[in-house]
């Protein structure tokens, strides 16, 4: 392929990218075609490896079947996260996005424990790598179909606010450097004769796979402890609500926390005792309403504003 040809292939492929990245797909859009890009890259990864032998390429290919699983299980998932809230579960069921993600980051692990096993026998008993270059043109096409669509999961995951499209999107951008680190270990190892090259780097790949599970295993689990909303979304909470509240009024121990793509905070609202309740309960509809639009969903109890003295403007009957 001569330079010409090589730099209008990268520009044909660049505005595929573009074109992909203007359409505006929904979750479970997104991961159909996840779904389907890993079946793809899982068949060119195995046959590159069925046609040099490599145990680099197996390596590659053990993951990819990760990659199905993984889509597969997030896709079933998502699913589940966007029904409706009921009895049983009234606010909703968008925690399940992090059950993909803890599943994802479990088969990761896996995966690398079977790549170690298969590149320590190999480190053992060497064997000569052939027919590189095919090979190599399948694993390369495999991961430029990951790259389009490991962007195409991040902004997805960006715009909704989905864990599991993220998470997605980051092991499949893991992936795309995987490879990377695979077909130069490959290369190193026909082009200098040295064979314990192509399993030592399988090895290496298994290792940064597993930091890769941990990081998605740890964000699942942090998820599902309720941990609060960014600094920056909490500022503008506070801004909203003081922007409401004026200066007879106070918001007081805001607490938030975020449940995969839905996003809760509840407050104190101090009001001069002397308001009606239909005054109050007015203005907490509004800080409501105004949290709404930030898509936050705001609970607010209502208790009088406390006097210089700390003692409430009202008497408790006896």
């Amino acid at each position: 392929m001569t330079l010409r040809n090589s730099y209008s292939t990268l520009q044909q492929y660049t505005d595929y990218l573009r074109l992909i990245s203007m359409l505006n797909l929904r979750p479970r859009q997104l991961l159909l075609l996840s779904l389907l890009a890993a079946f793809v890259t899982m068949a060119l990864k195995t046959l590159a490896w069925y046609i040099t032998g490599s145990v680099g390429f197996l390596s590659d290919a053990i993951e990819s079947v990760v990659n199905v699983a993984g889509a597969g299980f997030a896709l079933f998932m998502v699913t589940l996260a966007r029904r409706p809230a009921d009895d049983s579960h009234p606010y909703g069921h968008s925690k399940a996005e992090y059950l993909s993600a803890a599943f994802e980051g479990g088969m990761i692990l896996l995966a690398a424990f079977a790549i170690c096993i298969t590149a320590i026998e190999r480190l053992i008993n060497p064997q000569p790598i052939s027919t590189l270059g095919i090979g190599t043109a399948f694993t390369v096409l495999a991961s430029l179909i990951n790259l389009a669509i490991a962007l195409l999961l991040l902004r997805g995951g960006k715009q909704h606010n989905s864990p599991a499209l993220e998470g997605d999107g980051k092991h499949l951008m893991t992936d795309v450097w995987t490879t990377v680190g695979v077909i130069i270990g490959v290369a190193l190892a026909a082009v200098s004769g040295y064979s314990w090259l192509d399993p030592l780097v399988a090895i290496a790949v298994a290792l940064h796979i597993v930091y890769e599970g941990y990081g998605i295993l740890f964000r699942a689990a942090n998820g599902l402890m309720d941990k609060a909303l960014p600094d920056e979304d909490i500022a503008k909470i506070e801004q909203t609500l003081a922007a409401i509240g004026g200066p007879e009024v106070s918001f007081i121990h805001l607490r938030t926390r975020a449940a995969a793509t839905l996003q809760f905070a509840q407050t104190d609202m101090q009001v001069p005792a002397h308001w009606t309740v239909e005054k109050a309960h007015k203005l907490a509809d509004e800080a409501e309403i105004a949290l709404l639009q930030l898509g936050i969903e705001l609970v607010v109890h209502v208790e009088p504003k406390e006097l210089a003295n700390g003692v409430t403007a009202y008497k408790v009957p006896t």
